[in-house]
């Protein structure tokens, strides 16, 4: 299963996500010491720019080929939908449109739109669907290099971008989606991972009657049930160590699957600490601050959020992870976000390349989301 189109390369996945920490070996890695007691299937492979990676527990008499041909046909949908490197999905027809110009959206675009402007309000804009006028502005690829701070645009290149990034200007009324100002586009990579993960274990329970399974696409995760201990899932969170890779991360924290969620989990994980750079002696995120136009300095090298879908979470992590650490703290606090956040034991350690150089701050949902144990 495969959405090549969706994001035939990874750079604009990576210019408003961060990458992200969590990951299926972290997974595994929780209970490899047990004995698998359940049979469970696995699905693998690339989607998105990124790996996906789903286990779930077969029910009799059921067709694994056509849970497959299933999944593969609702993300063709979606990509079909919301994919800007298609050129006649419907978001690359509407960033095309002029102002006052209506295009008829499906319910998927409507769900992703819906969400985003929740995020986006309750975020005071830090969550923002039509900022990659700033990103490109500003150069941000899937590689962040430090002459671009060194020369970086004029405020007047920025405040030209910024008049672009415009959420307001895009309504929605019924099925129909225009905007106000020509030149608005959206891009909603910063939450389709999460609302991917959501569309695939939809189709597992929904469909198929399937209640144990983690479904994980590039570290966002949904999981149901129990795994193949017959044990609820735990979820690994890496510390956020700059060069880190798949096979040297460390593991700072798990997150085990509550009850007060109906042993079901939604989780995000944004971080900037694999595409940052010092300058100056401040660390530079990647990530735009869509109120500011400028790339964030002192946020949270790592944001991990638990929501009522991963949806949502993907788009509360990116928010977070495009603001200071301080206001995301207060943010989510004043929201009721259940997040960690993993920050450095010593600001003026910018070099920190061990776990115990770091920290993990909790908002107060999160803590009672952590202290509920699984039925």
């Amino acid at each position: 299963m495969t959405m090549t189109n969706l994001s035939q390369n990874s750079s604009k996945l990576t210019r408003m996500m961060g990458l992200t920490s969590v990951s299926t070996s972290c997974l595994l890695a929780l209970s490899a010491c047990q004995q698998p007691t359940a049979d469970f299937n696995t699905l693998s492979g690339e989607t998105m720019g990124t790996s996906y990676h789903i286990s779930y527990q077969l029910p009799d008499g059921t067709n694994e080929a056509a849970i497959q041909a299933s999944i593969d046909e609702r993300l063709q949908q979606i990509n079909d939908s919301m994919s800007t490197y298609i050129d006649d999905s419907t978001i690359s027809k509407f960033n095309r449109l002029t102002a006052n110009t209506p295009i008829t959206i499906d319910a998927d675009f409507s769900h992703v739109l819906e969400t985003s402007r929740q995020v986006y309000e309750q975020s005071g804009g830090a969550f923002d669907p039509t900022v990659m006028p700033l990103i490109d502005t500003w150069g941000f690829g899937s590689t962040m290099t430090v002459e671009r701070l060194q020369s970086p645009p004029s405020q007047a290149e920025i405040a030209q971008a910024k008049a672009l990034v415009d959420f307001k200007s895009v309504v929605q009324e019924g099925d129909s989606l225009y905007k106000t100002k020509d030149g608005v586009g959206l891009d909603f990579s910063a939450v389709a991972k999460g609302y991917g993960v959501d569309v695939i274990a939809d189709v597992l329970r929904q469909d198929y009657q399937i209640r144990n399974y983690m479904v994980e696409i590039g570290g966002e995760v949904a999981s149901s049930g129990v795994n193949a201990q017959t044990q609820p899932w735990q979820i690994a969170i890496d510390a956020p160590i700059e060069g880190s890779t798949v096979t040297e991360r460390q593991t700072i924290a798990a997150i085990r699957q509550p009850k007060s969620m109906g042993n079901k989990m939604h989780l995000a994980t944004s971080g900037n600490y694999r595409n940052s750079v010092i300058f100056d002696n401040k660390r530079y995120s990647h990530t735009i601050d869509p109120t500011t136009g400028e790339p964030i300095v002192g946020g949270a090298p790592s944001v991990t959020v638990a929501a009522e879908s991963v949806g949502l979470a993907d788009a509360w992590a990116t928010a977070l992870t495009a603001m200071p650490y301080e206001q995301a703290l207060a943010t989510a606090e004043q929201q009721d976000i259940a997040a960690m956040f993993v920050i450095l034991v010593d600001n003026s350690n910018i070099d920190a390349d061990s776990v115990e150089d770091w920290q993990i701050v909790e908002t107060s949902a999160m803590q009672a989301l952590r202290a509920d144990k699984p039925s």
